[in-house]
Formats: structure tokens, C-alpha cells, sequence
């Protein structure tokens, strides 16, 4: 697997897994408390190597970030959103990350449906009255 620089949204995810969730991190001193320096984790910009008691303990509470990080590409159950290309964690059959990627996926489709339909029926989009003398 080829290492690749995270993402905003990873680096944002990994932050608030450390300092919420990690028990040997060190709110008032902002260390690991084992390796008694600041945490490695924090300043990640890689994907790669990462804190064991991180990797293990910690980042399965995200499994959305976990398997952002540990596969390459999308993970098979992630599915990328048709409108935005965001990874998500699909329900069933589920294109769409959102409401509002559902909402502009179903005018597009809509748009392209109505562009077919037109293109169908003979002499354009309308049938105009024969001109008055």
C-alpha cells in the first residue's frame, strides 16, 4: 500500500479521536503520556505508520476513518457519492451521501430524462401552430 497525504477532513477526524478518545493522551499537557512527548498522531500528515494503541484501540470507534486509512482507494463497503464523489457509508442501495446530493442528483437525472424526451419527438420540443396569413 503507497503512502498518501491525508486529507483535511482525515487530519480533522484523527484530532478529535485523540484528544476525545485516547486514554494516553494528556489534555492539560497535550502529550503521550508513555512516550512522555507531544503526540505523534496530532501532526500526522501521511497515511502509513501509525500510534499502535491508536491503531487498535482508538480508530475503530471511526470505522468510516478506519477504513479511509487502512485500505487503499475506497473501502468495499464505502461507497462514493454520485454527486460530490464523498466516501460514505451506504444504507442498502443508497447512492448518495446526503439529502442534498440526493435532491441534485435526482434534477440531474431528471433534466437528462426530459433532454431524451425531447430529443424524441419530431420537430423539436414543440408543435407551434401554422403561422397566420
Amino acid at each position: 500500500m503507497d503512502a498518501r497525504e491525508l486529507t483535511r477532513d482525515e487530519k480533522k477526524k484523527i484530532r478529535s479521536l485523540v484528544t476525545g478518545m485516547c486514554a494516553n493522551y494528556d489534555r492539560e499537557s497535550g502529550l503521550c503520556l508513555p512516550l512522555d512527548c507531544a503526540c505523534y498522531m496530532l501532526h500526522k500528515c501521511w497515511t502509513g505508520a501509525y500510534c499502535r494503541y491508536f491503531r487498535e484501540a482508538v480508530l475503530p470507534l471511526n470505522p468510516e476513518l478506519q477504513a479511509s486509512l487502512t485500505t487503499e482507494g475506497i473501502s468495499p463497503e464505502l461507497r462514493a457519492c454520485a454527486v460530490c464523489g464523498k466516501a460514505f457509508l451506504p444504507e442498502g442501495r443508497q447512492a448518495y451521501c446526503s439529502d442534498a446530493c440526493k435532491a441534485e442528483g435526482n434534477r440531474r437525472k431528471s433534466r437528462e430524462r426530459m433532454r431524451k424526451m425531447r430529443e424524441k419527438r419530431p420537430g423539436g420540443c414543440y408543435d407551434l401552430p401554422p403561422p397566420k396569413a
